[in-house]
């Protein structure tokens, strides 16, 4: 069976939800073009083991939307989109899988460009750019992604620290970092070198260990982290580890870290307010990966990728002040600077 591209119903506001499917390669897989207003659509391929189709198209339109909004704030001249391969990657994966994702993107015709995510790796990325001029991220172009999404985050955070501290100076500041990964364990080693007192959580004893010697971090169990007395909360790792409940116990008086969709629900964003706790939006602060992979698409070098991680830093404070002059929500304030963005360039 040859590959197939069918067209779904994208939800209200998307642009276009397309399925892929090549039996012979074991492809199935969606890709969801939120916009194209402020460029070509942009955003990885995330490979997962989905309970259902419906699960996936959950999944992926968030993602897609997320995008969006992150590229917006990074002023990347991209728009917003996200691909996913439905699959357990570590068993179904193959190179000609890949291929064939890749001759689904080149279908699309440079409305979207795909880059790697959780479940792809560059190099699977290098077998579906075999078939497509629109895949990015690549090992031999723009490289790991993980080092200019740790800084992004970095810088963020003492912009955010400046601002609940008075100061931007991490010694002797009580930094968690929950998710010791590429991304995190840069963080926590750009934490370590500014002075910060670490704590480290992960699932993988490795990495837990690797902290605790190199880098003189104290460690807790992954499920005691809100057990932890701390100053800056650094999620690393899955997205909805921010809840009511947690909130209530959480004694970090700034939450900014790498990991997506770190909130439950949107509810959880005024629980912060209420706790007198500073919440830096994920897509806002996290997107050094994507300004790396937008540098690719752009053909520009670290210079843009330097200027854009600043850009993001100077947005995250007049989020700030906006937030405390309003008394609302960063989340609020900072979606509503990208509504601005879309409206203004939708009407040129």
């Amino acid at each position: 069976m040859a590959l197939t591209l069918t067209d779904l119903q994208a939800p209200h506001g998307f642009e276009r939800l397309v399925e892929a499917k090549d039996q012979s390669a074991g492809l199935h897989a969606l890709i969801c073009v939120h916009s194209t207003v402020l460029g070509p659509a942009a955003g990885g391929c995330r490979m997962w083991a989905y309970a259902s189709p419906s699960e996936a198209i959950r999944d992926v339109t968030r993602l897609a939307r997320g995008m969006t909004y992150k590229n917006a704030m990074a002023d990347l001249g991209l728009g917003g989109g996200k691909s996913v391969i439905i699959g357990d990657a570590r068993r179904d994966k193959t190179p000609d899988m890949m291929r064939a994702f890749g001759r689904a993107v080149q279908l699309l015709e440079g409305r979207y460009f795909t880059a790697e995510d959780v479940g792809i790796s560059p190099a699977d990325m290098a077998h579906a750019a075999e078939e497509t001029e629109f895949a990015v991220g690549l090992s031999t172009a723009s490289g790991d992604p993980s080092p200019w999404t740790a800084e992004g985050v970095f810088r963020c955070l003492l912009v955010g620290a400046q601002h609940v501290f008075g100061s931007n100076d991490l010694q002797g500041r009580r930094v968690l970092v929950q998710g010791l990964g590429h991304v995190g364990l840069s963080l926590a080693e750009k934490l370590h070198d500014a002075g910060a007192d670490l704590i480290v959580t992960d699932i993988n004893p490795d990495a837990v260990e690797d902290a605790r010697v190199r880098l003189k971090a104290d460690v807790c169990a992954p499920d005691a982290v809100f057990d932890q007395q701390m100053d800056i909360f650094a999620p690393c790792a899955l997205g909805g580890v921010l809840t009511g409940d947690h909130v209530a116990r959480l004694t970090a008086r700034l939450v900014c870290g790498a990991a997506n969709n770190q909130l439950a629900t949107p509810t959880v964003g005024q629980d912060l307010i209420s706790r007198n706790i500073t919440y830096l939006p994920d897509y806002v602060v996290n997107a050094g990966g994507i300004i790396s992979v937008a540098s690719e698409i752009h053909g520009t070098g670290n210079g843009w990728r330097r200027a854009r991680l600043d850009g993001i830093a100077g947005r995250v404070s007049q989020m700030l002040d906006r937030a405390a002059q309003h008394n609302r929500s960063t989340t609020e304030i900072a979606d509503e600077m990208v509504e601005t963005m879309l409206a203004r360039n939708s009407a040129a």
